[in-house]
């Protein structure tokens, strides 16, 4: 019975994971051990593929899920990101863009939920690009001095497109929820 609980919870359990990983992974950044902080930001960034397919193809998708997987992702993009442009290896304008960004669907969750009482977490598509990008470019920028990787203008290349995905999905979520804000005011 506890190992069958145990499984029913392993999607949240690899999210709670993730989420204990951003504070190693800063930390090591800091030191100046990119090695084994690129290897815990990868285990890390693979982590939310499996917890999502495991969630999806088991059929464990959980209403705590639905909140605990993207917060582990927000932190850990959001903790190295802003670790990385502290050490100047990314942007910093990068760097406002996404916090800019991650702090707009949260504050833009909350007042929604505030508002309405009927928020539903579901990632958009490009959101879902997005994390998808981020993870690589984190990755790339880590993997370049932690393994001597020549990746030339591969993180230049990666930094326009993440700017570009964080754009668009800021702005699909403001559109979203304020089309769904106008439609549900319609209704009363």
């Amino acid at each position: 019975m506890i190992l069958y609980r145990l499984a029913q919870q392993l999607p949240n359990l690899i999210s709670l994971a993730r989420l204990l990983a951003v504070p190693v992974a800063v930390y090591l950044i800091l030191l100046d051990e990119l090695l084994p902080a690129f290897w815990v930001f990868v285990a890390a960034g693979i982590s939310d593929a499996v917890d999502g397919l495991l969630a999806k193809r088991m059929k464990l998708e959980s209403e705590i899920g639905a909140y605990l997987d993207p917060l582990a992702d927000k932190a850990l993009l959001v903790g190295v990101f802003v670790t990385l442009g502290y050490v100047g290896q990314v942007p910093i304008w990068l760097v406002i863009l996404i916090v800019f960004r991650d702090v707009l669907i949260i504050g833009g969750a909350i007042l929604f939920q505030t508002l309405t009482q009927s928020l539903h977490m579901q990632p958009l598509f490009i959101s879902k690009v997005n994390t998808a990008a981020q993870i690589v470019l984190a990755a790339a920028v880590l993997a370049r001095p932690a393994l001597g990787v020549p990746l030339d203008s591969v993180p230049e290349i990666l930094i326009i497109i993440v700017a570009m995905t964080t754009f668009l999905s800021g702005a699909a979520y403001v559109i979203k929820w304020g089309w769904m804000a106008v439609v549900m005011e319609q209704d009363d």
